[in-house]
Formats: structure tokens, sequence, C-alpha cells
């Protein structure tokens, strides 16, 4: 990796507020330096490698870069597999078991949405402030702050007889289906513990996520009388299946849209007298003509919520909408669970103020909660039920699964260290 000449004033600039650190943190902010600029090198290999989802080779490629890596520091790794059906990769497990303090669960993910077919954007330095890449702050920006944190620690004792689980899994753009199977052994081990460190992009660089919404997917099947379009609305005719689906949407858009953290998003709609839509590809083919009133149509969206209770409640008030055919239709709706939410909890605000009081320690000012709707679905939700969790430790950037995803350079040496602090004030409680 090429080596930069703006890397050493940049990490001599930084003046940490040493008397509210102890000796040890001194020592951790320096280790992080030290090793700061193999961190890079490691955040630029990780990037370079390609791994979509369904890049199933890439992400198992990644996978073993970290288990090269963390194996280098005293955790036991392995790789859990999933069921053929899923189609996924699998996912990358790195441990250590221990009697003293508290037990912390690291979670990131190891694919990107940016799959083999697209054109590649490799690891590159815009400027000195920022470098662009596939998933850099998405997640593998996060995943390498993980790593390097736990290093730092390594390398001063201070993760001896102590017990940690690093959960990278490879499927967090697009779960394998039915997504309780591929996330059965996170759980599991996650309920172990007793806080979920999440390591998605951060909101800015002093918020914290303390809740995210959860997402779910809906069918809707509309069908009419196909005949000529001349009788369209007459009661031996009726409305026809598209009239009938814009009706529906229109309404969900009317009844939902005013309620705090509920979103609804129609994402796909396909209309006419023959229809085709493959679930796998999400391809679809449609044949009508202007003269037939429409035999069927079918839309795919998602709901995204805070909580089962709106959850629920929304699903209703949409199959209410949904049986109020117009004349000469029917209509269905089926949902399908995808990511449950994280809600906010005392336990979770907690974390935030260990994590404020760190920040301010070492003179980067107050960290606050942010916004419970302004995040969406995410892995650390499926354990929110279980244990504290606190998320957006991650790197900043912007551009998130986008060609222009970049990363905060200035940022990133300043969030591994309050990273690193941090866990290690977890870590001796």
């Amino acid at each position: 990796m090429k080596k930069l000449a703006w890397l050493l004033p940049l990490l001599l600039a930084f003046q940490v507020q040493a008397q509210k650190l102890s000796k040890t943190e001194q020592k951790i902010i320096s280790q992080i330096e030290k090793n700061y600029q193999e961190t890079l090198s490691l955040l630029e290999e990780t990037v370079n490698i390609n791994s979509g989802t369904f890049n199933m080779e890439g992400v198992r490629e990644v996978g073993k870069v970290f288990e090269r890596e963390f194996a280098k520091i005293g955790f036991q790794t392995e790789w859990i597999t999933l069921p053929d059906s899923l189609r996924r990769a699998g996912h990358f497990v790195a441990t250590r078991k221990g009697t003293k303090g508290k037990k912390l669960f690291f979670i990131g993910h190891l694919d990107t949405v940016f799959e083999k077919e697209m054109p590649f954007y490799p690891f590159t330095y815009v400027n000195d402030s920022t470098a662009k890449g596939q998933g850099v702050n998405d997640m593998k920006g996060g995943n390498v702050m993980v790593f390097a944190t736990l290093k730092a620690l390594h390398e001063l004792g201070l993760l001896e007889d102590r017990t940690i689980t690093v959960y990278f899994p490879g499927d967090e753009e697009n779960a394998g289906n039915p997504s309780w199977v591929s996330r059965l052994d996170f759980v599991e081990r996650a309920k172990q513990h007793d806080y979920a460190l999440g390591y998605e992009t951060a909101q800015g660089f002093n918020i914290a996520t303390v809740a995210r919404r959860g997402a779910s997917e809906w069918t809707l099947k509309t069908t009419g009388r196909q005949v000529h379009s001349s009788g369209v609305f007459r009661e031996s005719v009726g409305y026809g299946a598209i009239y009938e689906a814009a009706r529906i949407l229109d309404e969900f858009r009317e009844e939902l849209s005013g309620e705090q953290y509920l979103t609804f998003n129609p994402g796909q709609i396909i209309g006419g007298s023959d229809i085709t839509y493959d679930p796998i590809t999400g391809e679809g083919t449609s044949l009508g003509k202007t003269n037939i009133v429409s035999r069927e149509v079918f839309v795919t969206g998602d709901l995204r919520f805070l909580g089962e209770d709106q959850k629920e409640k929304a699903r209703e008030r949409m199959r209410q909408i949904v049986s109020q055919n117009l004349n000469g239709t029917t209509s269905s709706i089926e949902f399908k669970d995808g990511i449950p939410s994280m809600k906010p909890s005392p336990g979770n605000y907690a974390l935030v103020d260990v994590l404020s009081q760190v920040s301010k320690d070492m003179g980067f000012g107050e960290v606050k909660a942010g916004d419970p709707g302004s995040r969406g679905a995410g892995d650390i939700s499926y354990v929110a039920d279980y244990l504290d969790c606190i998320d957006g430790l991650g790197a900043s950037g912007t551009g998130a699964h986008s060609p222009a995803e970049t990363i905060n350079m200035k940022q990133y040496p300043n969030l591994l260290k309050r990273s690193a602090v941090f866990v290690y004030r977890l870590l001796e409680q």
C-alpha cells in the first residue's frame, strides 16, 4: 500500500486530554497509533475483494482475511456454514473465553451490495481526508475497526481471561430466506454475552444508535375481469386489476404515511392481461393492451417499523384496506417477516452514557443517542431483546450502497481510539 505523507502529521496533531485518561488508556491510544498503518493496509485489502452477498467465493475470501488476522491475536476462529437452500456463503466467528469482566459480542458483516458483475470500485484516496471504495464504510471500515480495537487491547495484555465473540455474517445486505435459519447461531451465541456492540456506519462522530427500525416484506395481488376496455366501470365489468391495485396503494399511503417511525414502500409493480414474476431474481414480465381491462397485478414492497406492536397494527390496517374491493375485482396480501426492530431501552442508553464519557475524557465532546427512526434494519436487531445494545460505532462516511461510497479518513483514527478506550472500560466493569 502506498505510504501517505499526511498520515504522520495527522496522528501527531491529535492531542488527547491525558489528565482525564488512565495510564492504561493512554497506552491503548498509543498502540492504536502504532498499528495505524497496518490498519489501513487491512482496510484496503478487504475493500479490494468483491464480496457482494451473492458472490459466495468473495465473501469467504474476506472471511479468510479476518481468520488470518484474528488468529494472530489469540482468537479461535470458525466458519459457520448454512444450508445450501439459502444460497449464502456463511458467517465468520472469532472467540475468546474467560471468567473476568463483561462479555462482549461484536457485530459486523462481510458482504456488500456490490455484486461481482457490477463495475468494480477499488480502495482509492480522493484527498487527505477522504477515501472511496466498495463497502468502505458499510461496513468494511467497521469490520477493521473491530479488529484494530481488539488487536491493540491484546497487545497490551488487556484481553486475558476475557469473553469476547466477534460475529461477521456473510449475508447482512440480503439475508437468506428464511432469515431465522441464517441467524439461529448468531442469536444463540449473542445470548451468552452482556453487551452487543454494532460497528455499522456511524451516523455522525457524536451520535450513537440505540434503536433501529425493523423491515418486513409484503406481496399484493389483484385480479379483474379481462374484457374490452370500452366496458370498464360498468356494473357487469368492474374496474380491473390495475385500478384495484391503485386504490389499495393510495389508501396505504393515506393511512400509513403519517405515523411516526412507520414507512411503507411499494418497490415493484407488474400488471396487465398476463404477468410473470421470478421471486429469486426479482425479474418480471407483463403482457397487455390499452384496449383490454387488466386481469392481474402483482406488487411487492416493504414495511419498516419500530416494535412488533406497530408492525402488527400496520399489517391489520393494510388487510382491511385490501378487503374493500372495487366492483369486479379481488385482492389478497401476504406478509413475510424480515429483520426485527431494535427498540430503545434504558440499557442501550446506559451504553451511550459510557461512550459519551469516554468521548468527553478524550476531548471529543458529548455523544448523544440518535433519533430512533433514523436508521433502518440491521443484524443487531436480532439480539436486541436479549442484551443491551449500541450500534453506529463504525467508520463515518457518505454514499453507502452507491459507487460514490466514501470513508472520512480524518475521523477514522479518532473513532478507532475512542472505540478502543470504550471497549476497555466495558471490559473493566
